[in-house]
């Protein structure tokens, strides 16, 4: 949250080159506050263990959300009921004409595909599309994170040799930039994917800027100027046991499936795991609610006249 204090207190400017937010009377007392909208689109299997995930990662800050949930049309849910679809969720072409302050686009179980080769992509697609006018910063998650580079950017995903699943290290970089405000210079976050987009491609694109990255992993986490679009290449969101599930799930299926990578204690898959992540997890949503949604979006969503959907 920002710093109220008088505009002409010396402190001021070192607090911004601190990348500190400071707001002086004039615009406290003039600023208007409601809930933020935030539209997630659940594309995971589990939905309900992805909702407690988001919802855990989102509550720490005195915000208030109004949440939306969202899920596509175009395909059949095998995993979570019709009557939990019916009941909590919407699909696009009930919000299409609405305006949110901020969107999470989840990942999906689809990456070893070619995205046109998604059942949901050409909605996908619309929904994407459509972030660019109605949302003020769209946040995505692994998968979504490959789609939306790929749909905006160009830039392709390539199969892994063999399954990025762990715990990784990766190091702060741009460290004035807000959405990693509070981080340390290395900070540690779950991966679970098959496929990766490349890093050179990732640097080499005019439109984004790197903020983190490991030597293992990759970029993990990249945005545009202004963080209208925020990307996010690993599961910062997922709970202690998470992986575990995951690795479970893929031993009981006989699939040849590595340990994860500095999870377990002593890679022994019978200890329970240690939790590396959730302190620099809540401070990048934290810092996306408070930064490029709370402070930028305009108070009448639907009053374009502030630019942000021009």
């Amino acid at each position: 949250m920002p710093i109220k204090i008088q505009r002409d207190l010396p402190a001021r400017e070192i607090l911004e080159n601190e990348n500190i937010f400071v707001m002086d009377e004039y615009r406290s007392m003039h600023q208007d506050i409601r809930p933020l909208k935030i539209v997630i689109l659940n594309l995971m299997p589990l939905k309900e263990d992805t909702e407690l995930q988001l919802l855990r990662a989102l509550s720490n800050t005195p915000l208030q959300i109004d949440v939306t949930f969202l899920t596509v049309k175009s395909h059949v849910s095998q995993n979570t009921s019709a009557n939990h679809l019916n009941q909590f969720y919407l699909t696009f072409e009930d919000i299409a004409d609405q305006f949110f302050d901020g969107m999470i686009i989840t990942g999906a179980p689809v990456e070893q595909m070619e995205f046109e080769e998604v059942d949901y992509w050409e909605e996908l697609c619309t929904i994407f599309e459509w972030t660019k006018q109605h949302v003020t910063s769209t946040f995505h998650i692994c998968w979504g994170a490959q789609a939306g580079l790929y749909y905006h950017f160009g830039l392709k995903k390539s199969l892994l040799d063999q399954k990025l699943f762990g715990i990784y290290e990766h190091k702060v970089s741009n460290r004035k930039i807000p959405l990693v405000r509070g981080f340390d210079d290395y900070f540690m976050a779950p991966h679970s994917r098959h496929t990766a987009v490349d890093s050179e491609d990732i640097h080499a694109c005019p439109a984004l800027t790197v903020l983190a990255e490991s030597e293992e992993a990759g970029v993990f986490l990249t945005m545009t100027e202004g963080g209208r679009q925020i990307f996010v290449m690993g599961h910062p969101e997922y709970d202690r046991v998470t992986l575990k599930k995951e690795y479970d799930r893929d031993k009981g299926k006989g699939l040849d499936i590595q340990v994860p990578k500095d999870y377990f204690p002593g890679d022994d898959p019978q200890k329970r795991p240690n939790l590396q992540w959730r302190a620099h997890a809540n401070a990048l949503y934290t810092n996306w609610l408070n930064y490029y949604v709370y402070q930028v979006t305009p108070y009448d969503l639907g009053n374009t006249e502030y630019g942000m959907w021009i």
